[in-house]
């Protein structure tokens, strides 16, 4: 057993998957006779976390086939790092309505309390003023969970591994039969039937608003404009599909037709049947220490209108006013959230563009060390979301017209996701996204607003940033 960071590991020669399972099994079996006097010590609670090597397979797959949720899933744009989960050791939540700030606050001065190299995953409500509805009543206005027991991809190894959480003076008995009991009922034998991986037939779809009301709430949006109230906004739509039968939410990340296009993957399933998942291209930041990484995403072509081709999307891009002006304002934005709680700045002089299957998009790296005092979550969240790529400009006045304008609650949709942990965080923002509840998948995808917009176009980018998802929907992967 390793002193360092409280982590066991089972066998450093990695194993098949059934083979893993007996052997953190064991592990655990044995923390009966020696974990009392090791938790005892700490007056804030204690992380034991037991590992196994695994040999290569698919952590989708895996998922899919267990029973116990919670269930998440996580994989960065890099694709360098990914983590499924299922069950719970620790959840941090809060279903409240108030302030963003608060949320974060809040948040924050619990995750300080934890093991500092604990991963927690989850998603923020986009707005915590807004009205609780359907489809997101089994969300809510935050939560992040540290899995009881899941899969790692990180430097080119797959690990199982298992957390035990013990409250300050917990007895660890319960806690360990309940890692035990996950570990035995854990489905370990791969899926051969593809049938199990097929979404139900797609029975109705609609779209709220409808492009005539998308049309009228553009050009309220842009009167706002002229008279000076506001330089962008983005509003959002859902398109609703109906299904045959309720099914796994997780088959829309298995069928996904793209598995190479530069997204982050976010699931986040609270029982069965209910999730969240986002395959977004645009990250809110990523914090380690002191050191901050972020990026501003706005600006974007539709290769369907180019044949496809990524040397033009990128010259048509570079060579729109409509679009520099969006990402502008963007890039500006968090310049100015930044430097009040930095040291130093570095911003890409050259915009860059991230070419995705069907869209391109303007993007500008950032990094920057923060000042001391300044380097936690609560401070980042609070100024960069919700950044005037999902919000707007000014982002008061835009939030206030996004709930007067906007026919539905956003709820996890364009919200921070990903991790956190006392000392670093991942997050990207949850656009190009759905909710699954049974039968009804409502998806949700977004167009910028700046004065010059045209409603007509920006309904057939909504169009093409889901398509991805349609297609999926639809069978045809």
């Amino acid at each position: 057993m390793s002193d360092k960071r409280h982590t066991i590991i089972a066998d450093n020669n990695p194993l098949p998957l059934q083979k893993a399972v007996q052997s953190l099994l064991r592990e655990v079996e044995r923390l009966k006779e020696r974990t009392t006097d090791r938790f005892e010590e700490s007056p804030s609670g204690s992380l034991l976390t037991i590992s196994q090597p695994l040999l290569p397979l698919d952590p989708l797959d895996w998922l899919n086939r267990q029973h116990l949720f919670p269930k998440l899933y996580w994989m960065n744009r890099e694709k360098s790092f990914s983590v499924a989960g299922i069950g719970t050791a620790d959840c941090i939540e809060q279903n409240t309505p108030g302030t963003n700030a608060s949320s974060f606050a809040e948040l924050t001065r619990t995750i300080a309390t934890k093991d500092p190299d604990a991963r927690y995953f989850g998603a923020f409500r986009f707005n915590n003023m807004e009205e609780q509805s359907e489809p997101w009543h089994s969300f809510s206005s935050y939560a992040f969970v540290l899995p009881l027991v899941g899969i790692t991809f990180e430097q080119e190894r797959y690990v199982l591994f298992c957390n035990l959480w013990l409250e300050p003076g917990e007895a660890p008995d319960i806690k360990i039969r309940s890692i035990c009991d996950a570990l035995e009922n854990m489905s370990t034998t791969q899926s051969d039937c593809d049938s199990d991986r097929n979404i139900p037939a797609l029975v109705r779809i609609s779209r709220n608003p409808d492009v005539q009301s998308w049309t009228r709430q553009c050009e309220r949006a842009l009167r706002t404009f002229e008279a000076g109230d506001m330089d962008k906004i983005m509003l959002a739509r859902q398109t609703i599909l109906e299904f045959s039968e309720s099914f796994s939410p997780l088959l829309f990340l298995i069928n996904y037709p793209y598995p190479k296009n530069s997204t982050y993957r976010f699931y986040f399933e609270p029982k069965k049947n209910h999730a969240f998942f986002s395959f977004t291209p645009e990250r809110l930041y990523r914090r380690d220490g002191v050191t901050l990484q972020t990026e501003a995403l706005a600006g974007t072509s539709l290769k369907e209108n180019l044949t496809g081709d990524d040397n033009l999307a990128s010259e048509v891009l570079l060579n729109s006013e409509k679009d520099i002006r969006e990402h502008k304002f963007v890039k500006d934005s968090i310049y100015g959230e930044l430097f009040p709680v930095c040291s130093e700045i570095q911003m890409d002089e050259q915009v860059h563009v991230l070419q995705l299957n069907r869209l391109a998009h303007l993007y500008t790296r950032c990094s920057a060390t923060l000042k001391p005092e300044f380097s936690n979550d609560s401070t980042l969240l609070t100024r960069l979301h919700p950044t005037p790529a999902v919000g707007g400009v000014p982002r008061d006045e835009a939030l206030r017209h996004i709930l007067d304008i906007e026919p539905f609650n956003r709820g996890w949709y364009a919200g921070p996701a990903g991790w956190i942990s006392s000392n670093a965080a991942e997050f990207c923002v949850g656009i190009r996204s759905g909710v699954v509840v049974e039968a009804m998948t409502f998806l949700y995808s977004g167009a910028g607003l700046v004065k010059g917009s045209d409603p007509v176009s920006e309904w057939d980018e909504i169009e093409q940033k889901i398509g991805d998802l349609l297609t999926t929907a639809n069978g045809d992967t």
